[in-house]
């Protein structure tokens, strides 16, 4: 077991912007899954993988329960989730996962950003075919034996399994599966009682571009532009 691959983020988020946006991301993705799911954790597992998230970033209760509300609202805004892809600077790879109630806007936005970024944003499936779509969960790691837990849960989709750090840097056990077993994954850590500190799907890149540090500080400017963008959930590259 070793510690599981992360790609590198930018590190120029303030600790409170970052907190911010977390909370909004995961408010956007609480209307999306009360509106497909319904308000009820116990019968939407979207839901509850929500409250884990929200959880974990420590996103106040009210907040949570306000973004539920609002998703019931007849006048809320219905928002649309929408996958960009391009290139940065120096060929590195980026793919933009959106959730906008206007795709016009977001479009332009995304596109402009790639533009002054010294990028070029590319058509659907440009570079996603670099990157593999896979299920993330955090486990608070309580004695659990690696061996054991990779004997649990390997029939359930398990492809790695390592060390990782959450948000305030508590050491926890990460588990990944491909995209398509996320669902049983889930319900059968939920099953078995495991304490999971989050769950996210990602984009993980199948190779890797390395540059110098000048150049790889012009690709996260770019990707630091990015993330700050109202309508841009994550960003996802393939920098060394």
């Amino acid at each position: 077991m070793g510690r599981i691959f992360e790609v590198r983020k930018s590190t120029m988020f303030a600790r409170w912007d970052r907190m911010a946006k977390q909370f909004t991301r995961i408010g956007k993705e609480i209307v999306i899954s009360v509106k497909v799911g319904g308000p009820d954790p116990a019968t939407n597992p979207g839901l509850r993988r929500c409250y884990l998230n929200a959880k974990s970033v420590g996103m106040p209760k009210d907040r949570v329960e306000a973004a539920i509300k609002r998703a019931l609202g007849k006048d809320t805004e219905n928002f649309e989730e929408i996958l960009y892809e391009g290139y940065g600077p120096h060929g590195v790879a980026i793919i933009v996962e959106s959730a906008t109630d206007n795709h016009v806007r977001t479009v332009a936005n995304v596109k402009s950003h790639f533009n002054k970024g010294g990028g070029a944003m590319g058509t659907s499936g440009s570079v996603s075919f670099q990157f593999k779509k896979m299920g993330l969960f955090k486990l608070k790691n309580e004695g659990l034996n690696p061996e054991d837990l990779e004997f649990e849960l390997i029939d359930f989709g398990l492809e790695e399994l390592g060390e990782s750090t959450t948000e305030t840097g508590e050491e926890v056990l990460a588990i990944r599966c491909a995209f398509a077993d996320f669902g049983n994954m889930q319900k059968a850590l939920e099953e078995k009682n495991f304490t999971v500190l989050s769950s996210e799907l990602e984009w993980v890149p199948i190779t890797l571009v390395e540059l110098n540090e000048e150049q790889a500080q012009d690709l996260l400017k770019l990707v630091d532009k990015l993330e700050q963008d109202e309508d841009v959930q994550k960003v996802f590259h393939n920098l060394k």
